[in-house]
């Protein structure tokens, strides 16, 4: 899966609109393996202390307590009808799921959600044999755990299969789960209705009854039935389609491979399609609406391209014959793996080339990328439970830069996966944060995973780890991994397993040892002389909350290393940060390169402290090469003062990639109190000779978010000195950038950047040629082709007139582009007129001109500005209720309003207001781990404030 910001960048910097898957027992039967990973259950039957058990809705005792299911049914095959009515906006249907039975019990549990069973009976294999009908079943609900419990009038036998029919009905949802509608307009002005699954990660239980858990993989036959003027589709080929009476036609689609619940997916739409097939013969189709179908072009080429390069680097082929991309209208995350029904935003699939930016291009590239790495992690491989997604998540964010950059290097992938990680670490610095992997038990908490602790620190450890052990090693790791447990589930553990040990097969001599890797270093030999020493080095990396600190002290030929965990908001002299060091101790793998020569020393450090000695003199060290580590560094004494000059003296000596690293480190460091703030804005004076965009972007987002900062506060005096200074300052790059879409990806994003940042500031030039490209584009009724990198640019400077903002408005509910409402509604939310902003969220909420998927980031958009930061903040405490009507509470959109509309405050009156609005939520029996990250973010910034204020206005009263 893929969380979108939608609209606006979910990432902690304003600059950049990038918007935002066992081992057995013996067998019993042939063939069939009953897995040790299932937890057996004590309680078959009714011999429990009968206050133990829950009440079922009809008062009776529910046989089952647990929120897991029991293990001792196990599910083999589901075959499942569905017929969605899309006039009655409701759908009936039956499913026969084949069981096994390990133990005897006189009951099934199974999960439910708001699924009216109609009928339920079980057949013995024996019965079924001789067609026998099956025996009514008594059904029991307890909707608190979702679940269902199926008595059965005699105990199941164990080793025997059973065959459970249910028939079922309910309405198709009015959200973004489970099996719901959406709808979308025409050119033509006419709304049309589509019926769509979205089941990660515990929503497959509001389509059919099912054992909705990871590890109860089975195999799915799926038929649908439909009106002559839809198409149905689901995860496999159409087998055949029955022509029924009345006109409707029933379509059969092939039994799937063995896989989870969430992975099942069926759509039935009116779309259109542009197919092409891979070299090993994969036929691949995108899927749009049909005035859409013309933006499905980039993202065919780009789907062929990258299951090709993934077939080739899992050396496993894609194991179905087909794979559909589909573009949904309403959809919550940005994207869903489905196995072979992969499901869009419109925004992270469609590309249109005359309103997709370069971002937009990178965009969608990455979550293709994304998606199609969970056909392999997630689909074939499963986490064994969600207290590990990260093996999912984590992987396919990683395996976005793998791929773009071996299909697309001109989209220089490899130097934005630097923000993946800067982006986590502003969670992970805050003790509020988690571990990767972590217990997860209720939906919510579940839920709750899906964050950037899973994705990108994931990502960012698993890239620290590529660093370590070398890329061939690595990826035959990978390889074994992926083979060992295919169609299966794994932990932690298994992965750490091998990539310790990553000889194939085909590596092993006559001899059973592995020459596989000859170009080893006896540093890395020695360090993984033993099997478990990636899995002890990569469990302080998964198993404990944080990043580490690394201090370095240059001693003439020493080097002095600590590790301490990196705190924000905390500083040293604090009498609680001694007690958050406490038992934190990780094995950070080591890069460090100095002045004296480019070579990259490698150490791992162990212990809290060490000691390294360099070969020679060196005027600086510089650690962390290329940031590929997960780790802030801190030069003690001399080594910030030593670095600066030499950036000062000629930048270039120093990797572009460190460049990047030291300025993120420098301005973390301030935010954790070890560094005085005109350290770090010394260090960005040597900014106007940069030739990395990178680097240059690093340094202004830091600058820019300060000046929001202020203008937010109204402390005048500092806003306008810092925007005289950034507008002086950079004046020269400023004018450099052409309002055009030439040069590489990354000249592409800074002109974005530089001239969003010069709008923003009132910078005249600015302001009158993105005035003058609006008034055009008004005057040629919407149809003048404005370049695409500034085009948010112009929209956010027309919509500041209440013609250009009515204007702007008309323009969304006409525009076939998704990519280009995403920038007529980040335009309209800048308008200083809360009447307008209200009327914005207004829309979000009522869900028909503005989609409701789109209102957590548009609240976003709107809290960042002075003008609407109180009117958001207000809103979301007014209207708690009903947003939970649209949005589950450990949803992504939930997370995202909250964080969004508060994270920015950084006053005490605030403070108190926040918390106390969550103390009520809580006394209603609302918790998320979200309400405690934001108040140690506001914490966080009320501290950065009061010690860096007096700093930050007598250094720009020095330097402007």
């Amino acid at each position: 899966m893929f969380h979108s910001s939608a609209m606006v960048n979910s990432h902690r910097k304003p600059m950049f609109n990038i918007h935002r898957g066992f081992y057995c027992l013996a067998a019993i039967l042939p063939q069939i393996c009953i897995c040790s990973q299932f937890s057996v259950a004590s309680s078959y039957h009714f011999t429990e202390d009968p206050g133990a058990f829950p009440v079922a809705t009809n008062g009776e005792r529910f046989p089952w307590q647990a929120l897991r299911l029991p293990s001792v049914v196990i599910p083999l095959h589901y075959d499942l009808f569905v017929h969605p009515n899309l006039t009655s906006l409701d759908f009936v249907a039956s499913e026969k799921i084949e069981v096994l039975v390990s133990n005897a019990t006189q009951f099934i549990i199974l999960h439910s959600k708001d699924l009216e069973i109609t009928n339920a009976t079980l057949q013995s294999e024996e019965d079924s044999r001789y067609m026998k009908p099956g025996k009514e079943l008594k059904v029991l609900s307890y909707p608190a755990h979702e679940q269902i419990a199926l008595l059965v009038p005699e105990k199941l036998t164990p080793h025997l299969k059973y065959y459970v029919a249910i028939d079922f009905q309910a309405k198709l949802g009015d959200g973004f789960e489970g099996f719901y509608k959406s709808t979308y307009r025409t050119l033509g002005g006419e709304t049309r209705i589509l019926a769509v699954t979205d089941f990660e990660p515990t929503q497959a239980r509001m389509a059919f009854p099912c054992f909705d858990e990871p590890l109860f993989k089975a195999n799915f036959s799926i038929k649908i039935r439909r009106e002559s003027r839809h198409i149905a589709l689901s995860n496999m080929p159409k087998v055949k389609t029955i022509e029924l009476e009345g006109g409707l036609l029933e379509d059969h689609f092939e039994t799937t491979v063995k896989m989870s619940t969430y992975l099942v997916a069926y759509i039935v739409c009116d779309f259109h399609s542009v197919s092409g097939f891979t070299s090993s013969g994969v036929k691949v189709s995108i899927y749009a609406s049909p005035d859409k179908r013309n933006q499905t072009h980039y993202a065919l080429q780009a789907s062929l391209k990258l299951l090709d390069f993934y077939e080739k680097y899992f050396d496993i082929y894609y194991p179905l014959s087909k794979l559909d991309l589909i573009a949904i209208p309403d959809f919550a995350p940005g994207a869903m793996e489905n196995w072979g029904l992969i499901t869009y935003r419109e925004t992270s699939l469609l590309f249109d080339p005359k309103t997709s930016s370069a971002s937009d291009k990178l965009w969608v590239t990455r979550v293709i990328a994304h998606e199609l790495a969970h056909q392999w992690f997630g689909n074939l491989v499963t986490m064994e439970w969600w207290n590990d997604i990260w093996l999912n998540e984590g992987f396919a964010k990683y395996m976005e830069l793998i791929a773009v950059n071996a299909t697309y290097p001109e989209l220089q992938f490899d130097d934005y996966f630097l923000n993946v990680c800067f982006e986590v670490i502003t969670k992970d610095s805050l003790n509020s944060s988690r571990p990767i992997s972590k217990p997860a038990e209720t939906p919510t908490q579940i839920q709750e995973m899906f964050d950037e602790v899973s994705y990108n620190k994931g990502a960012c450890i698993l890239n620290m780890l590529k660093d370590f052990l070398g890329e061939e090693k690595f990826q035959k790791g990978i390889i074994q991994y992926l083979k060992k447990f295919s169609y299966r589930n794994a932990k932690n553990d298994d992965l750490w397993s091998s990539l310790s040990n990553s000889c194939l097969e085909s590596d092993f001599t006559s001899g059973g040892v592995c020459h596989s890797d000859p170009k080893m270093t006896s540093n890395m030999l020695a360090f993984l002389g033993e099997n478990a020493e990636v899995k002890e080095m990569m469990t302080t990396w998964t198993l404990q909350k944080g990043i580490p600190l690394l201090v370095v002290k240059q001693d003439g030929c020493s080097l002095q290393l600590q590790q301490e965990r990196f705190l924000q908001g905390v500083f040293q002299e604090d009498p609680e940060w001694r007690a958050l060091q406490e038992r934190y101790l990780w094995h950070i793998p080591l890069t460090y390169s100095t002045s004296s020569s480019n070579v990259i020393h490698r150490h791992i450090l162990k212990s809290k402290t060490d000691t390294l000695d360099l070969p020679e003199k060196t005027s600086w060290v510089k650690f962390n090469v290329d940031s590929n580590g997960y780790y802030i560094v801190h030069y003690e004494g001399h080594g910030w003062d030593q670095l600066i000059t030499q950036l000062n003296q000629n930048h270039t000596l120093l990797r572009p990639k460190d460049r990047v690293g030291l300025i993120h480190d420098v301005f973390q460091l301030v935010g954790a109190g070890r560094l005085t703030l005109d350290k770090a804005l010394d260090m960005t004076y040597y900014l106007q000779h940069e030739t990395s965009s990178p680097a240059l972007l690093e340094g202004l987002s830091y600058l820019e978010s300060f000046y929001h900062m202020m203008d937010r506060r109204n402390i005048s005096d500092i806003s306008e000195n810092l925007k005289r200074y950034l507008l002086q300052y950079f004046k020269p790059v400023i004018d450099r950038q052409s309002w055009s879409d030439k040069g590489s990806v990354w000249d592409r994003m800074l002109r974005s950047a530089l001239l969003k940042l010069a709008c923003d500031l009132n910078h005249a030039p600015c302001i009158q040629k993105a005035a003058e490209l609006f008034s055009q584009w008004m005057e040629s009724s919407g149809k003048l082709n404005i370049p695409t990198d500034v085009l948010k640019i112009v929209y956010s400077v027309g919509a500041q007139t209440t013609a250009g903002w009515n204007y702007l408005l008309e323009q969304y509910e006409l525009s076939m582009s998704s990519a280009e409402q995403n920038k007529i509604l980040y335009a309209l939310s800048t308008s200083k007129h809360q009447e307008k902003l209200l009327k914005l969220i207004e829309l979000g909420m009522e869900g028909k001109v503005i989609k409701t998927q789109n209102l957590a980031a548009l609240l976003h958009a709107i809290a960042r500005r002075p003008k609407g930061q109180q009117l958001a903040w207000d809103f979301v405490r007014e209207n708690w209720t009903h947003l939970l009507k649209k949005f589950d509470l450990g949803s992504y959109d939930i997370r995202m309003i909250i964080s969004g509309t508060t994270a920015h405050f950084s006053s005490k009156d605030k403070l108190q207001e926040v918390k106390l609005f969550f103390e009520s939520l809580e006394a209603q029996g609302s918790h998320l781990d979200i309400f405690q990250t934001v108040l140690e973010t506001i914490t966080k910034n009320i501290k950065w404030l009061e010690k860096n204020l007096p700093t930050l206005r007598t250094w720009l009263l020095v330097n402007t």
